[in-house]
C-alpha cells in the first residue's frame, strides 16, 4: 500500500509540473519574422546576414531564437528568424534593446527587400 500511495504522489507531480510548464510555454510571446534578403541564396553575404541577425539572441529576454529555411513553395520568402518572450515588457526590451535598434537600421533595413512579422500567443 506505501508502495501505491508513493506512485500515486510521483504520478501526481509529474502531471502538476507538466502542466505548470505547458501553462507557462503557451503564455509566452512568440515572435516571428519571415524575409527575403537582396543577396543570391547561398552567397556569403546571405551568410554573413543570418550571423549577424542570429547573434540577436544575446539580448537577455530573448529566448529560444532560431534561424529558419524556408523549403515551401506557397511563398516568396527564403528565411526566417523565430523567438520566444516570457512577457510582453520582455518583448519592449528586445525591440528598443541597442543591438536590436542597430541591426534593424544598419543591416535589416539595407538587406531585407520583403518580409512579413507575425507575433502571437498560444490559444
Amino acid at each position: 500500500m506505501k508502495l501505491n500511495f508513493s506512485l500515486l504522489i510521483a504520478v501526481l507531480l509529474t502531471v502538476v509540473i507538466t502542466s505548470c510548464n505547458e501553462t507557462k510555454s503557451s503564455e509566452m510571446i512568440t515572435h516571428s519574422v519571415f524575409f527575403k534578403l537582396k543577396h543570391p541564396k547561398g552567397s556569403e553575404a546571405e551568410k554573413a546576414f543570418i550571423e549577424k541577425a542570429t547573434a540577436l539572441q544575446s539580448i537577455p529576454t530573448v529566448k529560444n531564437m532560431k534561424a529558419v529555411k524556408e523549403i515551401g513553395k506557397k511563398n516568396d520568402f527564403d528565411w526566417g528568424l523565430t523567438m520566444q518572450f516570457e512577457t510582453q515588457e520582455d518583448y519592449d526590451t528586445y525591440n528598443n534593446h541597442p543591438d536590436h535598434v542597430n541591426f534593424v537600421e544598419n543591416v535589416w533595413k539595407k538587406e531585407v527587400v520583403d518580409f512579413m512579422e507575425i507575433d502571437y500567443i498560444a490559444n
